[in-house]
């Protein structure tokens, strides 16, 4: 497999995280309806501040709308007041808004895209007494926890659902960027539909855009036409899921459980419940508990990642299956990654009896057999 010849910094870069772009900061304090500077924020002895940095607008119903979910259940904790900013672009102007919460006083700042992490890194080392926790990285200092969770599981339990679905045996997949966590989700589908349907193909069409409403619904369209019934994604917009239902079509979400923004044909998602991870950060951080410098890439053991509910077509019987797997998984029992796996050349990648290490997931740069389309080199 190609991850044999990745450099330890693009192993590192393995849980680049789904993330979409802005252009425009507003920052926001929980419970008013003014936009205010970040350095507004002013800190009290008795409660506890909780600073959030949003690469996308909170209504983009996929992975900014999923955080700021679980922003909602750190505000509900007794003693915690939270803010979050929006639309902040990966670079520079993260630093400068990372540092803006620290000094105005934050005792936690959770930033939640993979082009934080030297931002927030920077940011640490100058302010020891702040607990930073970067989303989806590989950096640690004494006082900056990275976090993430094993999507792919989910995405497994998701390929058995639509391969169960399909009719015409294609199956539309919308993708970001080719980079290891989103080809790592499209074959952990791909092989969860083989797994319950050896016929059906999954088809990709790249998009280059995390946050693109008019690029996601163009590609799933194109998809539709060339024969799918079912639409998966990695993008954080509900266009490709739209785009089915308007063709008669079925879906697989992505971040949340959009079923009332799509309608029934959403056949489920794999989705992220932050609030199990970032609860019990607080809680431990004002209990003097957290490991400061955690890396954590938790499993559906861990309920940060998880399947959304079934739509009214997904038979009985398909439930049976999925929900038996899942609890394979969750035991232990089970990984989408154990062999025996072969790429699209047959090759075999994963010996029968064998599993993948993390560092292999992580670094993920093939194909599964089943996939139609292509990995571009950049």
């Amino acid at each position: 497999m190609r991850t044999g010849r990745l450099s330890a910094l693009l192993l590192a870069l393995l849980l680049a995280l789904a993330a979409c772009g802005g252009d425009t900061a507003t920052t926001t304090v929980a419970g008013t309806d003014d936009t205010q500077a970040p350095t507004d924020t002013v800190a009290t002895d008795d409660i506890t501040k909780v600073a959030f940095v949003y690469v996308a607008p909170i209504g983009d119903l996929g992975w900014t709308y999923s955080h700021e979910q679980g922003r909602l259940a750190v505000e509900a904790l007794d003693g915690v007041e939270t803010t979050f900013i929006e639309n902040v672009e990966e670079g520079p102007d993260a630093e400068r808004v990372i540092r803006e919460f620290a000094q105005a006083g934050n005792d936690i700042i959770i930033t939640t895209s993979f082009g934080y992490m030297d931002p927030t890194l920077a940011v640490a080392g100058e302010f020891p007494d702040i607990q930073f926790v970067h989303i989806s990285g590989f950096k640690n200092a004494p006082n900056m926890s990275n976090v993430f969770g094993r999507m792919y599981q989910p995405r497994y339990l998701t390929g058995m659902i639509a391969g169960a679905q399909t009719e015409s045996n294609i199956i539309g997949y919308v993708a970001a960027f080719p980079i290891p966590e989103v080809i790592r989700g499209i074959n952990a589908f791909t092989l969860g539909v083989q797994a319950v349907n050896p016929d059906a193909e999954v088809r990709v069409v790249w998009t280059n855009t995390w946050f693109g409403p008019p690029e996601e619904k163009e590609a799933a369209e194109a998809l539709l036409d060339a024969g799918a019934d079912v639409i998966a994604q990695h993008q954080d917009t509900t266009e490709p899921q739209k785009a089915a239902a308007d063709r008669g079509g079925y879906s697989i979400g992505y971040n949340t459980d959009s079923r009332s923004f799509v309608g029934d044909s959403l056949l489920s998602a794999p989705i992220w419940n932050w609030a199990n991870k970032y609860v019990p950060i607080v809680e431990e951080v004002r209990a003097g508990t957290y490991d400061g410098d955690e890396s954590f890439w938790g499993g559906l053991e861990t309920g940060l990642v998880d399947l959304a509910s079934y739509g009214p077509s997904v038979t009985q019987d398909t439930i049976d299956l999925v929900e038996a797997k899942k609890a394979e998984m969750i035991a232990g029992e089970f990984d989408p990654f154990c062999g025996p796996i072969v790429d699209q050349a047959g090759t075999e990648q994963v010996a029968a009896g064998a599993c993948m290490e993390d560092g292999d997931m992580l670094g993920m740069f093939f194909f599964v057999q089943g996939v139609i389309g292509e990995i571009p080199e950049e």
